[in-house]
C-alpha cells in the first residue's frame, strides 16, 4: 500500500495526513470546505516543511481523493447518517481494490460494512477521534466483520504499524441486522 485518501481536514484528518505522511504514505487529503483544507496546508506546512508536502496532496474533491487510493478513511462525524453517506460514495468512487476504514465508537461496521458493495474491505477504527489526534495511546484497536477479508486486515495492520501504532482486532460487538439502520 501506499496510497491513503483521507476525508476531512479537520483536527483527526490533518493528524492522520501528517502522520501517514512521516510513515512514508502518499496522502491525499479532502474537505469539503476550501477553509479547512487552507487551515490544514498550513498546519502540515508549519511541521513538516514545504520539502515534505509533496507526500500530500489537497484535493477538492471526493472523487479526486479516492480515485488511486488503497486505502481510504473517513473523517466525518461519528452519526449513523454521516457514515452512511460517506461509505456509500466512497463504495461508488473509490476503485474495488481500496479499502474503507472508518472511525466509530457508537456504531456496527458491520452494519456500515453491509450499505457497501464492499463489505469485506471495511474495518472500524474503534477510537474516539479526540483521543487519536491527541496521540495518547500507541494501541489501536480496530473492529472486523465475519465477511472481512484477511487481505483487508492484513493492510490495515501494516497502516497503523507504520505509524508507530500496535494494532489489535477485534470482532464487532454488534450484530447485524437490517432492522438496526431503519429510522
Amino acid at each position: 500500500m501506499s496510497t491513503v485518501a483521507i476525508i476531512g481536514a479537520g483536527p483527526l484528518g490533518r493528524w492522520l495526513a501528517l502522520s501517514a505522511a512521516r510513515a512514508g504514505f502518499r496522502v491525499l487529503l479532502e474537505d469539503v470546505m476550501p477553509a479547512n483544507l487552507h487551515h490544514a496546508q498550513e498546519a502540515l506546512r508549519a511541521v513538516l516543511g514545504a520539502e515534505a508536502l509533496p507526500n500530500v496532496q489537497f484535493v477538492s474533491t471526493l472523487e479526486d481523493a479516492v480515485r488511486e487510493a488503497d486505502l481510504a478513511i473517513d473523517c466525518v462525524p461519528d452519526e449513523l447518517e454521516s457514515k452512511l453517506e460517506i461509505l456509500w460514495l466512497l463504495d461508488r468512487m473509490a476503485p474495488p481494490r481500496t479499502v474503507l476504514a472508518t472511525p466509530t465508537t457508537r456504531l456496527s461496521i458491520a452494519d456500515l460494512a453491509a450499505c457497501t458493495y464492499r463489505p469485506e474491505k471495511c474495518i472500524a477504527i474503534a477510537a474516539e477521534a479526540a483521543s487519536l489526534a491527541a496521540g495518547g495511546s500507541t494501541e489501536i484497536l480496530l473492529r472486523t466483520t465475519t465477511r472481512t477479508s484477511p487481505a483487508t486486515v492484513t493492510l490495515v495492520e501494516n497502516f497503523w504499524r507504520k505509524l508507530g501504532f500496535t494494532p489489535t482486532f477485534a470482532p464487532d460487538p454488534q450484530v447485524s441486522s437490517p432492522e438496526s439502520l431503519s429510522p
